[in-house]
């Protein structure tokens, strides 16, 4: 049984497509396309369900046309139109931080590499601006943005799930 500590979710199946069985999976992050991915795994009913890809082909920058092994048909895909869909994190541990999404640090506790101090907890990316920004919860509730810049990250361990930020000085007071 695929527990949902071992999952990464990468997206969601929006709707049907064609006759088919294909489905528009909008997804967050490509990953799928980067690892060696044979199969993705759905939240069917509550249940996490993997299904084995047989072809996908993008269709936009966040969307593509996905076709599962055996669900041949509209009807076969139906059940799994909005389900939330995820890849086993072990994929993500095989691919150089470069290539991975920072939606995938949502989650981390972010620590202050000079003083140690715990900063908070990642909780979303803001990506509407050229400059991304880590929202951090701090543990009184407030919230501080972070910019989400290769600089000013010292070092991740993803098996923790922590990442050290070498900030500059007065950051966290703004």
């Amino acid at each position: 049984m695929i527990r949902q500590d071992e999952v990464y979710q990468i997206g969601k199946i929006t709707k049907s497509h064609g006759l088919n069985g294909e489905v528009n999976f909008n997804f967050t992050d490509d990953i799928f396309d980067k690892a060696d991915v044979d199969y993705l795994i759905c939240d069917v009913d509550g249940i996490l369900v993997p299904f084995f890809i047989e072809e996908y082909r993008f269709k936009s920058d966040t969307t593509a046309l996905m076709k599962f092994i055996d669900l041949d048909s509209a009807d076969d895909v139906r059940f799994l139109v909005g389900s939330d869909v995820f890849i086993e994190k072990e994929y993500v541990s095989e691919l150089d931080e470069d290539e991975v999404s920072l939606n995938f640090f949502v989650g981390f506790t972010m620590v202050d590499g000079d003083s140690g101090e715990d900063i908070g907890e990642i909780v979303d990316i803001d990506d509407n601006t050229e400059n991304w920004l880590f929202i951090v919860r701090r543990k009184d509730g407030t919230e501080v943005m972070i910019p989400a810049h290769e600089e000013f990250i010292d070092s991740i361990d993803r098996d923790n799930r922590v990442m050290t930020m070498d900030l500059p000085l007065g950051l966290l007071e703004l």
